[in-house]
């Protein structure tokens, strides 16, 4: 599988997920616990860089046709989260984008950029026409990123997201589609 790059900017860039990024994800889940895992469900289930790898190889071990991009954002040259596509239904050429990012890149634009690149990358390399992104309506900040973007809030979608056990949160189901996008 090539590699692939996103360039957003001199300094930030989506790459394309390697097993190489297995530790990056783990050291960043393992030193942000609390902060990731109040709306992540999988930091309860990473506990050693086995986990992070297991996942990784599960990306770049998939068969082409079934692939779903995922791609390690990186700013300065630094780890700083993951973004990519989820649920690929390529008959009906729509799929899901999901990220997440470490807390001390919060509040500059990385993720909206990411994903902004990451819609661009949809529609025209994947060929999608219609992509989602779901957040718990708590999450504002990740709520935002579709909302700057010009997602359609479509509704909640209750007890989508099982968290921890007796824990599952609503989301909320935003989403873009490719004539929504003005060339």
């Amino acid at each position: 599988m090539k590699t692939e790059i996103l360039r957003i900017s001199e300094d930030l860039y989506l790459k394309s997920l390697e097993l190489d990024d297995a530790e990056h994800i783990f050291k960043a889940v393992d030193s942000q616990r609390e902060y990731l895992g109040e709306w992540l469900p999988f930091v309860e289930f990473t506990k050693s860089v086995k986990d992070s790898l297991d996942y990784v190889n599960s990306v770049v071990t998939m068969p082409e046709e079934c692939r779903e991009w995922q791609f390690a954002v990186f700013c300065g040259g630094c780890f700083a989260g993951l973004a990519g596509f989820k649920g690929t239904d390529r008959l009906n050429r729509k799929s899901e984008i999901g990220y997440w990012l470490r807390e001390e890149f919060q509040g500059r634009g990385i993720m909206t950029e990411s994903v902004r690149a990451l819609i661009n990358f949809g529609f025209s390399e994947i060929g999608l026409n219609r992509i989602q992104i779901k957040c718990a309506p708590e999450n504002l900040k990740s709520n935002r990123i579709p909302q700057r973007l010009g997602f359609t809030l479509e509704g909640i979608e209750r007890d989508s997201e099982f968290v921890r056990e007796g824990v599952f949160r609503d989301a909320n189901v935003w989403s873009l589609l490719k004539k929504d996008v003005t060339p």
